[in-house]
């Protein structure tokens, strides 16, 4: 299947039975400006685009949400638990973007889209949920270009910033997608 658009993204993950289920479990919370995001997005982009008849296995699936109300982590496990309840073959991890922001040392967000903005790839920056009529949605803060491209960028944040330039650099050493996905161009450095 050819990806050149958000919508082609779209019809890919409508047509994954397993990506579906994940959205239907994650709606089922009723969570507040919730996604899922990432690794589920990305890598299923990169497997179709790569030709591979097996899924890239995740380590996680992370879904996000936003409530300054609570901002407990025990909150998080008790979604977690519900997930794994539904789906137990799921690696779920749930975070509260309405906190991420202190582990991080940053600003605080003010949404879970302003908060994936920031994730530390633009290729990574991508969230999917499901609409009120189940139809799937697409959030991608930077574009879709850097991940049909094969390209491994920071996203402004990152870049902007030495520091999280570097860990951005280490971050994308540690997960050495190029031996998952060989047609990932090399990381360029523009800070």
């Amino acid at each position: 299947m050819q990806i050149k658009t958000e919508e082609d993204i779209v019809k890919l993950v409508t047509q994954d039975k397993w990506m579906m289920d994940i959205l239907s479990a994650a709606k089922s919370l009723n969570l507040p400006d919730w996604w899922v995001c990432a690794g589920f997005v990305r890598a299923k982009v990169w497997d179709t685009l790569h030709g591979f008849r097996n899924r890239t296995h995740l380590p996680d699936v992370d879904v996000v949400y936003f409530n300054k109300s609570d901002l407990r982590e025990e909150t998080e496990k008790e979604l977690e638990s519900k997930l794994k309840s539904l789906l137990p073959q799921v690696p779920w991890s749930v975070k509260n973007e309405a906190r991420m922001h202190l582990l991080n040392d940053l600003p605080p967000y003010t949404s879970s889209v302003d908060a994936i903005s920031k994730f530390p790839e633009t290729a990574t920056a991508l969230g999917l949920k499901l609409d009120d009529k189940c139809n799937v949605i697409l959030t991608a803060p930077w574009g879709i270009e850097d991940l049909l491209s094969f390209k491994i960028n920071p996203t402004p944040l990152f870049a902007e910033d030495s520091m999280l330039f570097e860990v951005f650099l280490q971050r994308v050493e540690k997960k050495n997608w190029k031996s998952i996905w060989p047609m990932l161009e090399e990381i360029q450095s523009n800070v």
